[in-house]
């Protein structure tokens, strides 16, 4: 099964968007959101069956048992990370701010504060004759990478016996981005046509070169900018690297994205410049030997 992911530099290129219409083409009966801060691909992409949850767990919290608790305030004295809030003489424990360091469980006289394993986030598959994995972490937690890795390997696991899986990761080059790109066997890259764009998009190309991925690029809304873009395609031959095209500004785009539907479901130049660059990527992931 060879393995599509999905990526951009910055947030709001249309790298979901992409992933969306890269499903509707393929029918694709494999696919992943690892974007697990902020997952929306199944909004989309609308999984037919029931979701089997299960619980992403983290680091340790801090817990308080009131019943214990004399209010002696050592706890919140001794917490480097002004975790803990006091009102009327009861303590409570900022799970957002607490690092689980145990310091407040240590200095407790009472034995009031305990330790407990932190339910980080959720992951999620939904099962059937197309297998669709994703997870949401939890806010201000920082196991990102380690729950990406884990949609991989359910949706690995789980999928049917099929020729393509596509995945769409997480903007940007931290560890979500990082866990993504490991055994994929390409890598599109959705840029922006501008200067904040091009900088980002070098970055992220040189964070997947680092795991020697295979990448190919593609411009969304390139008329907004051919100056940016023609500076993108230089960039793209310069290193070598395959450009799958360009995508016109298209007002279809955004009403497709409003009402929750995939841009290849709609006659537009958008989504005949998305095909493609489909069908570009199709032929670079199967053609490589």
């Amino acid at each position: 099964m060879k393995r599509l992911l999905i990526l951009s530099g910055k947030g709001g290129t249309g790298k979901t968007t992409t992933a969306a219409a890269f499903v509707d083409f393929a029918q694709a009966r494999a696919v992943a959101d690892c974007d697990v801060d902020a997952p929306n691909l199944h909004l989309v992409t609308k999984p037919k069956t029931e979701p089997v949850v299960t619980d992403f767990l983290g680091g340790d919290k801090a817990a308080i048992d009131p019943d214990r608790c004399v209010g002696c305030g050592l706890c919140k004295q001794h917490c480097r990370f002004d975790a803990l809030t006091e009102e009327d003489g009861t303590y409570r424990v900022n799970e957002y701010a607490c690092e689980g360091c145990g310091v407040c469980a240590y200095v407790c006289p009472q034995d009031a504060v305990s330790l407990h394993t932190d339910v980080a986030g959720r992951r999620a598959l939904y099962p059937g004759e197309s297998v669709f994995s994703t997870a949401s972490l939890k806010m201000g937690r920082g196991n990102s990478g380690k729950l990406v890795t884990e949609v991989k390997m359910a949706l690995l696991k789980n999928a049917p016996d099929t020729d393509l899986a596509i995945i769409d990761g997480s903007p940007g080059i931290g560890c979500p981005v990082m866990a993504s790109v490991s055994g994929m066997d390409l890598v599109l890259v959705v840029a922006e046509p501008s200067l904040s764009g091009i900088s980002d998009l070098k970055r992220l190309v040189k964070t997947a070169q680092t795991f020697q991925a295979r990448l190919a690029v593609c411009v969304n809304k390139w008329d907004v900018s051919p100056a940016c873009t023609q500076e993108i395609e230089r960039f793209c031959e310069q290193e070598g690297l395959p450009f799958a095209g360009r995508i016109p500004y298209d007002k279809s785009a955004s009403a497709c994205v409003n009402e929750g539907r995939s841009l290849a479901q709609t006659d537009c130049p958008a989504r005949d410049a998305l095909k493609n660059i489909y069908d570009t990527a199709i032929k670079l992931l199967f053609d490589y030997q």
